[in-house]
C-alpha cells in the first residue's frame, strides 16, 4: 500500500496575506472603540500584543502539527484566525466570532475546498474548549495545545512581570507572580495530549523554575513560594 500524500491548499503568499488581514483587523478593532477597549492599558490587551500572540501560537501549532501528523495548513490557518475577534467580542463568544470571520475570509479569498474551510472554522470555534483535548479533532487539538503553551515559560514570566509594573507592585512580589506562571505551566501539562506539546511544556517550565531559584537567591528576605508538585 502506498503512502497517502495530502496536498496542502495554502501558499506562503496566501499565508502572508492572511497575516496582514489579521493584523489590520485587530488594529481596526481598537481604533473603532470609542473608549479604547477592554483594559487596553494592559499590554496584552493591545492589538500589538494580540497579533504577536497569534504569531507565536501559529508557529507552535505548526510545529506540533508537523510532529503529530496533522494538517499543517489547517492548523496554521486556524491559529492565525483563532483570536482575531478577541478585542471586539466578549470573551465567551470570541471563538465563535473568529470562526465566522475566518469562514468569510476563506470563502472570499481563493478557491479553498469546503472541507478545508470547515476544518479551520471548527478549530477556531473550539479553541477555547475547557474539556478533554482528546475529544477534539487533531488540528484543533494542536491549536489548543499551542495556545496553552504560549502562556508559560519565559514569555509568560515576562508578561507577569509587566503586569506587576502596571499594577504598581514592587519586585518583592515577583516570586508570587512567577509562581503563578509555574501553576499555569502545570495546568498546561495536565491538559496537553501530544508528546510534542508535553515536551515543550516541560522545557518551558524548567526555565521558569531556574528563574525563580535565581530570584530567591538574589533578592534579600524573599520568602520562597512552593511551586506545584509534579505528579
Amino acid at each position: 500500500m502506498g503512502v497517502e500524500i495530502r496536498e496542502e491548499p495554502v501558499s506562503e503568499e496566501a499565508f502572508a496575506e492572511m497575516e496582514q488581514f489579521v493584523h489590520d483587523y485587530l488594529a481596526a478593532s481598537v481604533e473603532n472603540e470609542e473608549e479604547g477597549g477592554r483594559m487596553r492599558w494592559y499590554p496584552w490587551h493591545s492589538a500589538e500584543y494580540r497579533f504577536n500572540h497569534i504569531l507565536n501560537v501559529a508557529k507552535l501549532a505548526t510545529h506540533i502539527a508537523r510532529k503529530e501528523g496533522a494538517s499543517e495548513d489547517v492548523t496554521r490557518t486556524a491559529a492565525l484566525f483563532h483570536d482575531i475577534a478577541k478585542l471586539e467580542a466578549d470573551q465567551d463568544v470570541h471563538a465563535e466570532a473568529g470562526a465566522e470571520i475566518a469562514r468569510q475570509y476563506l470563502e472570499a479569498h481563493g478557491d479553498y475546498p469546503e472541507s478545508f474551510i470547515e476544518q479551520v472554522c471548527t478549530a477556531v470555534r473550539e479553541h477555547s474548549y475547557q474539556g478533554d483535548l482528546t475529544d477534539m479533532p487533531l488540528e484543533a487539538r494542536c491549536l489548543m495545545e499551542a495556545d496553552l503553551l504560549d502562556k508559560v515559560g519565559a514569555n509568560g514570566t515576562v508578561l507577569m512581570l509587566l503586569r506587576m509594573g502596571y499594577e504598581s507592585r514592587t519586585h518583592m512580589d515577583a516570586n508570587e507572580m512567577v509562581g503563578r506562571v509555574l501553576e499555569r505551566g502545570e495546568d498546561a501539562i495536565s491538559r496537553v495530549v501530544s508528546d510534542t506539546a508535553e515536551s515543550i511544556a516541560h522545557q518551558r517550565i524548567k526555565r521558569v523554575r531556574w528563574f525563580k531559584e535565581w530570584l530567591e537567591a538574589e533578592v534579600a528576605d524573599m520568602e520562597p513560594v512552593e511551586p506545584p508538585i509534579d505528579e
